[in-house]
């Protein structure tokens, strides 16, 4: 006898109201967080989510999964840190596996310069209680003996910093976690709804058009990615972002080899292998602005090369797949988290290439500064005024490869 089984909804398809106490634009990670902590937190319950595409399909699906904590800076040490705390237990809070792995991330050194950089990284986080220490050369090839310690003879590998909790954490799963939960709770979450404008009535945002028709919004968060500029030149302010394309890719599946994160400062270059047994391959962002997600493959054929240098045994390996999202840097590579110059408009963007790391501490910073009024210590370093006060945070050293 046939049985017909009845597919499961994650999600419900709510219809769009005419307000809302808070409307967050943008359906990735730290829009999804933000809501999420909003009605756990502060039960502020009567939230919208807009997606103009699906939830994660942007920098939070195209990312490459890595979590660590082991930037340069105090503030940023500091908030990273409590974003991976935060990730440590968020299968277990969300109730939602993530296939959370933990790896050891190898920062390599193959110049003096970068000894002393991974050097000062290790001695850094010490100093704020993150596990990393540097390792010799010898150590760096009992941690992780795959690698080619002559770098394909081109550039030795002299050190390492290693973050030994270093981990990774399926993306899409962290995406639909916030998501189920945060509509659970009540949230209205909206696919397909792209905001067109923003109303403004004497300096203040009342809430947004969109392709749908005007919903009035109390407080309006945008909590988009690379292409934020847009959002803020609707509000009629400019903010200190370029856009750029990060491309990746993933080799057919292989044998469990690479049990650890490797990056290099010197070659730009990172390497893992997920769960499924596809050795993932990133690099820098590349050179020029633009919105793109076309994949190039100059971008492939060089960052082949650099990762063959490092692991000979991926020459034989044939790419399964590429892809390209999009980053929006800031000048001293920090994000932009808090108020604008507008009343009642908020801003979580400038996450460049590191913004899924800090996902969980976005989110719950940004739900107390909406639900209180006040920006809680964390994120305060990272307001979009610091620029004009001369204290920019940099962290271009930390998060120049991924």
């Amino acid at each position: 006898m046939l049985k017909l089984f009845r597919r499961h909804q994650y999600l419900r398809q709510d219809t769009l109201g005419h307000s809302y106490d808070v409307v967050i634009i943008g359906g990735g990670g730290h829009g999804l967080a933000t809501a999420y902590y909003l009605a756990r937190n502060f039960g502020i319950r009567n939230v919208a989510i807009l997606e103009r595409s699906y939830i994660g399909s942007g920098g939070t699906g195209r990312n490459t999964t890595v979590l660590r904590a082991n930037y340069k800076t105090p503030d940023t040490i500091r908030f990273y840190q409590r974003s991976f705390e935060m990730y440590a237990t968020l299968a277990q809070d969300l109730d939602y596996n993530m296939l959370r792995s933990e790896r050891g991330l190898l920062w390599l050194a193959h110049s003096d310069p970068q000894i002393r950089n991974q050097r000062e990284r290790a001695l850094q986080n010490q100093q704020f209680g993150v596990d990393t220490v540097y390792l010799d050369a010898r150590q760096v090839h009992d941690v992780c003996p795959e690698l080619d310690m002559s770098g394909g003879g081109k550039r030795p590998i002299l050190g390492a910093a290693y973050h030994a909790p270093g981990a990774t954490i399926r993306h899409d799963a962290v995406a639909w976690g916030y998501a189920i939960e945060a509509q659970r709770l009540g949230v209205s979450i909206h696919q397909g709804v792209e905001v067109t404008g923003l109303r403004i009535d004497r300096g203040r945002c009342v809430g947004v058009e969109t392709n749908g028709g005007f919903v009035a919004a109390g407080q309006v968060l945008s909590a988009v990615g690379g292409y934020v500029t847009q959002i803020t030149n609707m509000a009629g302010f400019r903010i200190p972002i370029v856009t750029h394309p990060l491309q990746a890719f993933v080799t057919e599946s292989y044998k469990p080899v690479l049990d650890r994160i490797v990056a290099s400062a010197d070659l730009h270059i990172y390497v893992s292998q997920s769960s499924r047994g596809e050795v993932l391959i990133g690099a820098e962002i590349d050179p020029y602005s633009s919105y793109s997600t076309r994949s190039t493959f100059p971008f492939l054929a060089s960052c082949s090369s650099r990762a063959i240098d490092l692991f000979p045994f991926l020459a034989k390996l044939r790419i399964l797949r590429q892809w390209t999202g999009l980053c929006d840097m800031t000048p001293d590579y920090s994000p932009l988290m808090g108020v604008t110059e507008v009343d009642r408009l908020l801003l979580s963007s400038g996450w460049g290439t590191w913004g899924f790391k800090a996902i969980p501490a976005s989110g719950i910073s940004m739900a107390e500064l909406i639900a209180t009024g006040k920006v809680p210590p964390l994120i305060a370093p990272f307001a979009l005024d610091r620029f004009r006060r001369d204290l920019a945070v940099p962290e271009r050293a930390s998060a120049g490869t991924h």
